[in-house]
């Protein structure tokens, strides 16, 4: 077993336990994972983006032989490219098609690099990516993170000019539930016993829901609106045309039944306009995907790029995207908060991550756990990003402790990383958008081979 870790990759809890820590990991992912089709639109569907996640990530796990515990969720990286999809269409049904098709073009650049990567290797990976650029690209994951945190925690009210929160009473108990769930979940993850030191976060969920529930009734009984911390409208869409079936089970609304209706506006000028949206962002993404499982690596102690393999991994992330835009129209890719779940926990168990990907597919299916999630208030889950986030800029942080920064060739890649990430340094070019951990990374990497090439020569 891996050094500090409770359960390691191939170890297998206990069936009961193996379902908590799958709907741990569940709850983890999911605000990001339904996130990405509510803010795309186009009448995507939160519940088949789910049963996508689910489906690529049971696809990474079969490629990767069931070594790399993370799960995959819906890409924010092709949000842009999404919907470029849908604005480049005679029609919706086309937009979905192109959802599809530019999810294969995403997929086939992380396969015919996986291609190279097996016949090449990995050496030049560790040569262009040592820990004084990876480290930090790593933290700026998590710091970059921080402001949807924050944003989270608080949920309800406006902004004064400054960016800044103007406490009034909703904002308070917004607070007041963020907070409740923040230090629920660090004492439990801290001080919990047994079973409870391993579900920190449904620990804090349900904690900081019960608060929620306990001030939206006084809320509803008192007439006080600010005290209404929970939204029961996606309860009160179940029954909106009565008890019927829809009402427990429905079937998600999936991408591929859409675009089967757009097959008739199909053009090869439109498929060159999704190649453009797509193909890039793939190589964008390709460098989050190196960090993200050297991250992984670092708090397993498995080097993930040698075992299961790079390629592997690119495989299954790849693979994994198609079959889970076929279903949910979004692009998968690995997810930090599974990441952090993962450090936190102290819980790499591979089964874990196969029994949360079914019970992302079962649950999209069950309308009344949909919508309790759906239900669940922005600053409960921003009391446990804080956390989640928090450890994913601090495992980064640890890569480079032993990095020697009286060699100014660290010093100054790790200084322009940092910077260059909190800073923000976002490039579009064209209908491309070069986000502000690909820019700071690919900004490393080139401080790091100019220095020490010039180091050499000296």
């Amino acid at each position: 077993m891996a050094k500090n870790l409770v359960y390691d990759i191939h170890d297998k809890p206990k069936f009961g336990n193996m379902i908590i820590f799958a709907l741990q990991q569940l709850l983890a992912i999911m605000a990001a994972t339904i996130a990405v089709p509510a803010i795309v639109g186009n009448g995507m569907s939160a519940s088949a983006a789910l049963f996508g996640a689910g489906v690529g990530t049971l696809v990474y796990q079969l490629f990767t032989k069931f070594r790399s515990p993370v799960f995959l969720g819906s890409s924010f990286a092709f949000i842009g490219s999404m919907v470029a999809a849908f604005a480049g269409a005679v029609s919706a049904q086309l937009g979905y098609l192109g959802l599809i098709i530019g999810a294969v073009f995403a997929g086939l650049v992380y396969v015919i690099i996986a291609i190279v990567v097996k016949f090449v290797g990995v050496a030049w990976i560790d040569k262009l990516m040592p820990a004084a650029v990876i480290g930090p690209t790593v933290a700026i994951i998590g710091l970059s993170l921080a402001g949807a945190a924050i944003k989270d925690v608080f949920s309800y009210g406006p902004q004064d000019g400054n960016g800044s929160f103007e406490m009034s009473g909703n904002i308070w108990m917004s607070f007041i539930c963020a907070m409740i769930t923040l230090f629920v979940v660090v004492l439990v993850s801290t001080y919990g016993k047994k079973m409870f030191k391993l579900i920190p976060f449904i620990t804090g969920i349900l904690v900081g829901y019960v608060v929620a529930l306990v001030l939206t009734g006084i809320g509803y009984a008192a007439g006080i609106d600010w005290l209404k911390v929970i939204d029961f409208a996606p309860f009160q869409a179940l029954v909106t045309d009565g008890v019927t079936v829809n009402t427990f089970v429905a079937v998600p609304e999936f991408t591929f039944l859409e675009a089967i209706e757009g097959v008739k506006d199909f053009s090869w000028s439109y498929v060159a306009t999704i190649a453009v949206a797509y193909i890039p962002v793939a190589f964008v993404v390709f460098a989050e995907h190196i960090a993200d499982h050297k991250n992984l690596s670092s708090i397993i102690g498995t080097d993930l790029t040698k075992d299961p393999g790079l390629h592997r991994t690119l495989l299954g992330d790849g693979v994994g995207s198609i079959a889970g835009a076929f279903f949910g129209g979004c692009p998968n890719t690995t997810y930090g908060e599974s990441v952090g779940c993962v450090a936190i926990t102290r819980n790499a168990s591979v089964i874990t991550i196969t029994a949360t990907s079914v019970l992302a597919i079962l649950i999209s299916f069950f309308s009344p756990f949909v919508a309790f999630l759906d239900s669940i208030p922005g600053c409960i889950m921003g009391g446990v990003c804080v956390t989640l986030y928090g450890f994913i800029a601090v495992s980064g942080l640890k890569m480079i402790q032993k990095v020697d920064f009286e060699d100014n060739a660290n010093l100054f890649t790790v200084s322009v990383i940092l910077i260059a990430g909190i800073g923000g340094m976002a490039m579009k070019i064209g209908e491309v958008t070069i986000t502000a951990i690909a820019c700071a990374l690919i900004l490393g990497i080139v401080t790091n081979i100019l220095l020490n090439a010039f180091q050499k020569k000296s």
